[in-house]
């Protein structure tokens, strides 16, 4: 090492060495100081890095790997109604959910095919209705406690329901800006009428179906449906029933469908046959000749009074008016 020599150059240059020795050491004693404080902290503070994959495990593909982790979608479960709407009680596959347009549709929805009854044998919807499950259990039940039964007093059985309309996004009576209707909800039914296993078809707006039949299907309807309408309610059900499950303040109900009388079955008496030797009709076209032929003569003007007699002509020897002289 090379002396330094006194002098002011000197103590420059000895000052100089002196402050970058004391940087050095203070930097050396900063890295101590962190290495210690690292290998003196607890194992819980380190976070240990992962191990090398080893070469001999499988690749897992990303996209694999995310669909494992992805929690998997519980599918909608069934309403109680649909559980106890079973294949014993009515074939009735079920639909998804209805969604609009507007405030059309609801959910719980079934394609109601055919009605099951107590013995097994199938009475179809034709065509099948499209309702919400609770309307579908409410046909079902009418068709198996009460039509069936109407039908068993008249000695046949019932084979097939006329559904006239279901579902349909509308408002009531089809009326353009009227409120909504409940088929629009998929809560109504319209029907025309059963068919019985002889071949009857009981039309249920027919006058000339017998009144007592009639009356049957009537009571049956309004008791198990809160909204009945037939004919003698409004001029949109004369030739068909309306049915649904609309709720109402203090579960109040409407049945309006009149039962009219039969027709008569003998016509009212022809007039009698008109004998030969009676005087001809006058027609339309023989009168008017008559009334032309007649005007003229009433019309004619009065004839005028004959001019009074000269009281001379009367006298001996008095000249005639218009004799020569």
């Amino acid at each position: 090492m090379h002396a330094i020599a006194p002098g002011n150059g000197g103590r420059q240059e000895q000052s100089r060495l002196i402050s970058n020795l004391r940087i050095l050491a203070a930097a050396c004693w900063t890295g101590a100081i962190l290495i210690t404080c690292a290998n003196a902290a607890p194992p819980a503070l380190r976070v240990p890095l992962p191990k090398p994959r080893p070469a001999e495990a499988p690749k897992v593909e990303p996209d694999k790997q995310a669909e494992e982790k992805a929690p998997e979608k519980l599918a909608p479960q069934p309403s109680a109604c649909r559980l106890a709407l079973t294949e014993d009680i009515a074939i009735a596959p079920t639909l998804p959910p209805i969604i609009g347009p507007g405030a059309c549709g609801g959910d719980d929805i079934v394609r109601l095919e055919a009605v099951v009854l107590p013995d097994k044998s199938r009475v179809p919807l034709k065509p099948a209705a499209t309702l919400r499950c609770t309307m579908a259990t409410a046909v079902a039940e009418w068709v198996r406690g009460d039509v069936a039964a109407i039908a068993r007093e008249a000695g046949t059985s019932v084979s097939e329901l006329d559904n006239f309309d279901s579902f349909d996004c509308r408002g009531r009576n089809r009326v353009a800006g009227a409120r909504m209707s409940e088929h629009g909800r998929a809560n109504a039914l319209d029907v025309r009428g059963v068919k019985f296993a002889n071949g009857q078809f009981v039309s249920f707006t027919d006058r000339a179906v017998a009144r007592e039949l009639r009356a049957k299907f009537i009571a049956s309807v309004c008791a198990r449906f809160t909204t009945v309408l037939g004919p003698g309610s409004d001029w949109y059900h004369e030739d068909h029933v309306h049915l649904d499950l609309a709720e109402r303040r203090s579960g109040y109900r409407i049945c309006q469908w009149d039962v009219w009388d039969s027709m008569p079955k003998i016509a009212p008496l022809s007039p009698a046959v008109r004998p030969e030797d009676a005087p001809p009709r006058e027609t339309a076209e023989d009168k008017a000749k008559r009334e032309a032929a007649e005007k003229p003569a009433a019309s004619e003007p009065p004839a005028a009074p004959a001019p009074p007699k000269d009281k001379r002509a009367n006298k001996k020897g008095a000249r005639k008016p218009g004799a020569f002289r």
